[in-house]
Order: C-alpha cells, then structure tokens, then sequence
C-alpha cells in the first residue's frame, strides 16, 4: 500500500503562511536537497484552500506528478489539469492503487480528517527558523479539529547550516484522530 506523507513548512511558532497565504518566510538552505523526496512521490494531493492559494500565486498543477485537490465545491472543468476528488474514501482508493508514495502539501484541515480516517502515514515538517508575527495560517488550519491525540515517532532529524530544520515523524500504528 503507498503511503500519505504529509509534508509542509513552517514557522517555529507553526504557521504554514503569513496573514496574505505567502511562505516568502520560510527559510531555505543551500545544502537540503528536494530531490530525493520528489523521486519517492508520484503524487500530490491537496485541499481546496491550499490549491486554490496555489492557483493564486500561478500554479496550477507540479509537473511529472499527479495532482489531486480534495474538495466538494470545485467543479472539475474548471481545472482540468488537477482530478478533483470528493472525500477521504476518494483518497484511501488512490492508497490502494499501484504507484510510489503521495504527497499531502499543506491544508491542515485535509490532515485532520485524513488523520481521523487513518490515511496519513507520515509527517515531516521543515522548521524555519522564524518566529512570524501577527495573523496567518497554522499548521492545522482555523477549521482542523482532531479528535483525540495523535501519537507521532521521530524517525529522522537533521539540522542545515540555516537553521532549518528537518523534521520526520510516523504516525504511530493504530493511531486514528
């Protein structure tokens, strides 16, 4: 079965964007190189409110994955370079099918209730090492609500000359928000 990796950047004090949904605060680091992460991925799933910031900002889709956006209000013509997916049983299909890992890119209010369907296999947060100030969007959105607790366990660590850190977590075995 593929796997769910949640993965997003941060600020230290956990937002994933400023109060206009920019990242320009997030701090990159010569020495991390992404390419080994987008050669274990085939996919990129998304919710609305992060594709739709995407679109904003110009992007539509990444190139050489297949992109997914989970929401109940888009219309699938309008954005025919994305399949539009309903729901969370939507999601737990595409787990099932043949292909490499997945990505879940940003929406915090996705991760919740994939968390809470038992579909997310991994988390792994660049830390930036910045504090942002004033209004923006957190980790697990205004709107993401979990459960219960959800037991993570660090299965990688490293720090870049930058400050930034890299950090990845397993969703522990039978943990369900």
């Amino acid at each position: 079965m593929r796997r769910i990796r949640y993965g997003v950047g941060m600020s230290l004090n956990g937002f994933i964007a400023d109060h206009d949904g920019q990242t320009d605060f997030l701090v990159s680091d010569s020495t991390y190189d992404p390419a080994p992460f987008f050669a274990s991925i085939d996919s990129v799933i998304m919710g609305r409110v992060t594709y739709e910031g995407a679109v904003r900002q110009g992007m539509r889709a990444y190139a050489g994955l297949r992109n997914y956006v989970v929401s109940r209000t888009l219309a699938a013509a309008d954005y025919p370079e994305v399949t539009i997916l309903r729901d969370a049983s939507a999601v737990a299909e595409l787990r099932r099918a043949a292909g490499t890992d997945m990505w879940l890119w940003g929406g915090g209010v996705l991760l919740a209730s994939l968390l809470a369907a038992g579909l997310v296999d991994t988390v792994e947060l660049g830390l930036s090492p910045t504090l942002l100030g004033g209004e923006g969007t957190p980790m697990l959105g205004l709107d993401a609500r979990l459960p219960s607790t959800v037991p993570l366990e660090l299965t990688h660590h490293r720090a870049f000359p930058s400050g930034l850190l890299v950090l990845e977590y397993a969703v522990a075995k039978g943990a369900e928000a």
